[in-house]
């Protein structure tokens, strides 16, 4: 094993089969695909990518199939300066993708297909090799026990844990965290992040009366997002509203992975305050929608900068 990079995210790293469709169809309903491609997606791999173009360190711990999406997203987080120390392979599993619908507004639905990453454990060299980071990330797609194993190294104060629960409850059922272990979660967290449709269906209310709920139940430091509404960060003592950069949507893809990461990036490992932090992670986030695919604006601190120099706000 290499030395242990800043930032370590565990989860999730796979092939995005990309859709560009007349419309997102309803139940019944259909569409038609007007282009199509590939890229590199998954949460993990998204925020450790974003981190490593940001001048981080980053690993991942995931897991893959034994086929070639498996070879092709190994050698892309090679690439892009990712530690794959901590990666392991299934000999008898399909690697994990997605297929990602996405209509000419930018909003989009994603399905995902095979069984590598729901079937990611925890081993005790894994467990050594996240103590050793400064900060630890994962989302609510990881697998409930992983999660309950992270919930345990944050508790004993073995690691520093951002988590983003990225998804309602029911889409992670039978694959990803379950809401009693989200409950555990909460207060061990250095991190905790949602969007406006998770942050519902966990809590049953959205903004800052979600938010409220939130630090009752011991979240010191967090974020939601609310679109083209910016996004609210809060700690034990202060409560921020950050508007959202103006841009024309080209795929909201990935955008959440980038607002995280400049979270990590400028609040976590640098301190900043919760106004230059914010700023910057909206201004990631939003950036990363004017591109297509998960990683398209994922770019490095010196022109996020540029960005949230020159670019107007909602």
């Amino acid at each position: 094993m290499t030395g242990v990079p800043e930032v370590v995210a565990v989860g999730s790293a796979l092939v995005d089969e990309q859709y560009l469709v007349s419309n997102l169809p309803k139940p019944d309903g259909g569409a038609y695909v007007n282009d199509e491609s590939v890229a590199f997606g998954g949460v993990a791999a998204n925020v450790a990518v974003a981190l490593s173009r940001l001048g981080r360190s980053t690993g991942v711990v995931v897991r893959l199939g034994n086929d070639d999406n498996a070879d092709a997203v190994e050698a892309n987080l090679r690439e892009e300066g990712v530690a794959v120390d901590r990666v392991t392979r299934s000999q008898d599993e399909r690697s994990t993708y997605c297929k990602v619908f996405r209509d000419p507004d930018g909003r989009r639905m994603i399905v995902t297909g095979g069984g590598a990453a729901k079937h990611l454990t925890l081993e005790a060299d894994d467990e050594a090799y996240l103590r050793s980071a400064d900060v630890v990330f994962t989302n609510g797609f990881c697998p409930d026990r992983v999660t309950r194993q992270l919930c345990e190294l944050a508790a004993s104060g073995d690691v520093r844990l951002a988590f983003d629960l990225a998804s309602p409850l029911d889409g992670l059922e039978g694959r990803g965290t379950e809401r009693e272990t989200v409950d555990e979660l909460l207060e061990p967290l250095s991190l905790f992040v949602a969007n406006e449709t998770s942050i519902d269906s966990y809590l049953g209310v959205r903004g800052k009366a979600a938010v409220e709920r939130l630090r009752a139940r011991g979240v010191r430091r967090g974020a939601l997002t609310r679109g083209e509404r910016g996004a609210i960060l809060w700690t034990d003592e202060e409560l921020v509203e950050i508007p959202a950069l103006d841009v024309d949507v080209v795929d909201t893809t990935g955008a959440g992975d980038a607002f995280v990461s400049g979270l990590i990036h400028k609040w976590l490992l640098e301190d900043e305050s919760i106004d230059v932090a914010g700023r910057f992670a909206t201004v990631a986030g939003g950036y990363n929608c004017t591109k297509t695919s998960a990683r398209g604006g994922m770019v490095d601190e010196h022109q996020l900068e540029a960005v949230l120099n020159e670019a107007p706000v909602r």
